[in-house]
Parts: structure tokens; sequence; C-alpha cells
């Protein structure tokens, strides 16, 4: 932008009525309004003018309003303030929609080639054909023999409605094949569920994007026969209020509160109040009577944490694992000129009981000190204790496995080394994967698949002596053992074989096998302590 229209700019931005720039004129320094032509908006425009003209190193004005405004997002002090770029918009919306225009497969880096690793069930895709194991050589008449899964993915993704022509290998066909696909409107599904041994429901929530409402009333309908039902939250990072309160209301009575807000409204009548709000729900709960445990962790936040409290404060669910993260603000998404966003805290975010489960942090999201002795208690309906602040306190704490030294000597000498421990990984679970479904065989890794991944490993670079040693060829073991369950999309046996080392899904489950009602699950465990050291469950010989 020229001076002139840097100028304009700021005036247009700025500008008062002359009654109230008069008024603002004897106003003294530091009281400056956003709305007005006050001293430190005429203070800031000079110094802008000229650090552009006299700077020794020249910055363009597009350069310097991006960094005025970087720092004004930086003295907020707020670690979910942000701008996104148009390109930053995308990628934010994929992330919390789940949503994209593509064709409908899910690709991996598999010996150094572009192989599609999955292909949605009525997607483009699987409409003209293209299987899993396909390698991706070409996209639009472009070489892709030797690109990577971000370039693959750019290229492949467009607007919906418009062409794209992918050239393919495929094992055992000796000539490429060539596909024109349209792309479409797709939905990445947030919602995973199975039944796990003893007819246990598990649903696991990836995040809390759009539809995961109603997807987690279709996964019920599949587990309603089902003893109990485990809800995993754990790594779930949020997303959308409107539906993590909807996803809530799937459980409670009808007219239940789920949340409250108090936040600077957008209503234009009352712009910038601070408003409360209390949402209730609207349905009758699809399993009024099935027991029910969530599982949360140090990274279940925001939206997944309003659901987790929702459930705790209505005795609706028995929570284990991990303090949660302690994100109870609520962030607002505004639209800005040329395609960017503002993502601002605008208020802040009450269970039904009122707790406030934010966590106060610094501008970096660092957690700053507390006195976990002057946390307030709730209690529920039932009479059960529960902290009133600072993320979701489980009603039975479990500790997550942990790594043992030689596990974690084996993962440092991996990246020190440059093996491609994760690839190599990945290739081998998608070999036996395919030669299982071949064979029409459950999930599981013999002796010859797992050998032929460790001489794999061997001519990539590991040692001798973390390859022949009995720990760390267990550990690699399982963790291959859960690679191919996914690559067969078997949830189920994913999450047994999780179990091995997962200690608050594997405690869960044994309770959940016990109980018949909600009542038994709370009767069976002891009441947490505030400072989270009560009722500890640890895997033998782990490193805690």
């Amino acid at each position: 932008m020229t001076r002139r229209l840097l100028w304009l700019a700021l005036a247009a931005v700025l500008a008062l009525p002359a009654s109230a720039q008069a008024q603002n004129e004897n106003r003294e320094p530091g009281s400056g309004r956003l709305d007005g032509g006050g001293i430190e908006a005429e203070v800031f425009l000079s110094a802008l003018e000229q650090i552009r003209r006299l700077h020794m190193q020249p910055y363009s004005d597009s350069a310097l309003w991006t960094h005025a405004l970087d720092g004004l997002i930086e003295e907020l002090g707020d670690p979910y303030a942000a701008v996104f770029t148009p390109a930053e918009v995308k990628k934010f919306e994929e992330e919390t929609t789940g949503n994209y225009a593509g064709i409908g497969v899910s690709i991996s880096q598999l010996n150094d080639v572009v192989t599609v690793s999955a292909v949605f069930r009525g997607a483009p895709a699987a409409e003209a054909g293209l299987q899993v194991g396909d390698m991706i050589i070409g996209v639009n008449e472009h070489d892709a023999s030797t690109w990577t899964t971000a370039m693959a993915s750019d290229s492949i993704r467009g607007p919906a409605g418009t062409p794209v022509a992918l050239t393919v290998r495929r094992p055992g066909v000796r000539q490429p094949l060539s596909f024109t696909l349209q792309r479409d409107s797709m939905h990445v599904s947030a919602v995973q569920s199975t039944v796990l041994p003893g007819n246990i429901g598990y649903m696991a929530l990836e995040r809390v994007a759009r539809r995961s409402a109603q997807e987690v009333t279709d996964s019920l309908k599949s587990l309603e026969d089902t003893r109990g039902i485990i809800i995993d939250l754990r790594r779930n990072p949020g997303g959308y209020l409107d539906e993590s309160l909807s996803m809530a209301d799937v459980f409670l009575e009808r007219g239940a509160v789920l949340a409250t807000t108090r936040s600077r409204t957008t209503r234009v009548q009352q712009l910038g109040q601070l408003t409360e709000e209390t949402y209730r729900g609207r349905l009758r709960p699809s399993v009024p009577d099935k027991p029910m445990i969530v599982l949360v962790d140090r990274y279940t936040a925001s939206a997944a944490e309003i659901v987790a409290g929702a459930l705790q404060d209505h005795d609706r669910a028995l929570v284990l694992g991990e303090r949660s993260f302690g994100k109870g603000v609520v962030q607002s998404v505004i639209d800005l000129p040329h395609g960017r966003k503002l993502r601002i805290t605008t208020g802040s975010w009450h269970t039904p009981l009122g707790r406030t489960l934010h966590r106060r942090r610094d501008g970096n999201g660092r957690v700053l000190p507390e006195n976990l002795d002057t946390i307030p208690g709730v209690t529920t309906p039932s009479g059960r204790i529960l902290p009133g602040g600072g993320g979701i306190f489980p009603d039975l704490v479990v500790q997550i496995d942990t790594l043992s030294p030689l596990e974690r000597e084996l993962l440092a000498t991996v990246a020190e080394n440059d093996v491609p421990l994760w690839i190599r990984e990945a290739e081998a679970a998608f070999a036996r994967a395919r030669s299982l479904r071949e064979a029409g065989q459950p999930s599981s890794v013999d002796d010859a698949s797992f050998e032929a991944y460790m001489d794999l490993l061997r001519s990539a670079g590991l040692p001798a002596e973390f390859a022949e040693g009995a720990e760390v060829r267990s550990y690699l073991r399982w963790r291959l053992g859960v690679s191919v369950a996914e690559r067969m999309d078997d949830l189920a046996a994913a999450a047994v074989t999780r179990m091995e080392r997962d200690p608050v899904l594997t405690r869960a489950v044994e309770l959940m096998s016990r109980a018949t009602t909600q009542s038994e699950l709370f009767a069976m465990v002891a009441q947490p302590a505030v400072d989270g050291e009560a009722a500890t469950v640890t895997r033998d010989g782990g490193d805690q």
C-alpha cells in the first residue's frame, strides 16, 4: 500500500466525530480509546511512518502492518489469540470440521512412494476403482514418483466438482493405470466405535467437529446391546462449543443444564457487554440406563472438557485417567478483510454445577503456579464432591503407561542415527494387513512378518544391541500389532492390543465388566484427592 493509502486506511479505522475528537484531545496519555483518534493513535502513526522512511533495514508497508498486528496479538497475553491467513483459514476449517474437497483417500509415504492407505466408502476414489496399495506416480500429467505426501495432497485436493487425473502403479499389474476423478466434498468422521471383549461398547472421539454429535448418536445405535459404554476423550483437543453441547445432550435428561457461558456478546443491541447464557438439554437421553465411563488425559481440552464436565456433574459417567488440560475459555473466530480471520478469547464457560475448568496460563500457554488446596469443591446430585476449577479431575486417577529407560534409549538412538522407524513400521504394517485381508484373516502379527520387519530395521541402521534385545523386540512387536490393526480398520483389535500398555483403558474395561449400573461404578472407586494422588494404577515394571 502507498503512503497515502496507508494514512487513509488508518484514518478510516480511527476517525471519530468532531465532538468525540475534541473530548479525546483533553484526555491524559493512556486514556485513548480504540474508536478514537487520540494521542496513542497519533504517536503510533508517526512512529510507523518514521520506521518506514528511515530504518536502516527497509520494510514494506505490508510487512510493517503485519508486524504491528502480530505485536498487538502478542501483547494481549492470550495464548489462543491469532490472525489466520487464507491458507491457515483453510487448514483450520479442515481440522475443526473434518470437511475438505478431494477424492476420498488417505495416503502414506511407503517405500518412498506415495501410496493409497485407505479408500473411503462411497467416495469418488472408491467409485473409480482405486484400491488400497495403489502407488501414485502421476498427478495431472506431472511425475509424482518422488513426491511427498504433502505435495500429493496439495495437488489432489481442489474445489469440489473439478477433475483430477491420477496415474498409479498397482502390485501385480504390469502397466500403470490411469484414472480421471471428479473431486467432491468429503467429511472425515471424528467418531469411531466398536464392541470390546466382554460386550463392552467403546467409542473414541478424535475431536469435536461438525456433525460429531450426530456421529455419536449413530454410533450409539450399534452399541445399544452392550453392557456399558466407554467414551475415550483422550488427546481430544476440543472443537465447536455447540457440538459439545449437542453431544452432552445425547446422554442427559431433557431440561438438564449442559453448560453456561459468560462472554462479551456480538449482538448488535448489547455489543461488547458481558452476558451469561445457560444451555439446557432438549432431547431424551439415548442410553439412560447404561453405565458409562469417560477417559480423559492432560490433552483433553476445551469442548471435550465440556462433555466430560457435564456428564461428571450430573453423575452420568465415571471419569478415569489424568487431570485434563483446563481450557475453559470461549474463542470467537471473526471474519476480517481479504480472507483472513481473527481468533480471540471472548469469555469463559462453566459446567452445570458452576465449575470453571480453566487453568491460568501465560502468553506462551504455560500453566501458572496454583495452590490446589484453595480449589473449592462442588457437590453432585448423588453427594460426590468434585474439585471446582482447573480442568477435569478424574473420579479415579489412573497414571498413563510410560516408556522404560531402554525404550527411551531406543527412540533416542533411532533419532540420532536417522533410522526411519515409523516409516518402516508403516510399510511392514501395510504389507501384513494386505496379506491378512487377502486371506480373510483377522489382525495379527506372526513370527515371519515380525522378523521381516526387524530385517528392515537392521538394514536401515538399527544397532544390533537393540535388534536382539528381548525388551525392545517386545515393544516393537506391540507397536507393529497396533499399526496392523489400524491398517485393517479394526478398532477393536487395535484397542485390545493397546491395552497391553494402556492401564487407563484396561482399568475401565475391568470396572465395566463388573458393573451393571452407574451407581455400582461410583461405588467401586474411592473419592479422588484434589492433588491427584489417590487411587493410582501403574503398569508393573513401568517407569512412573
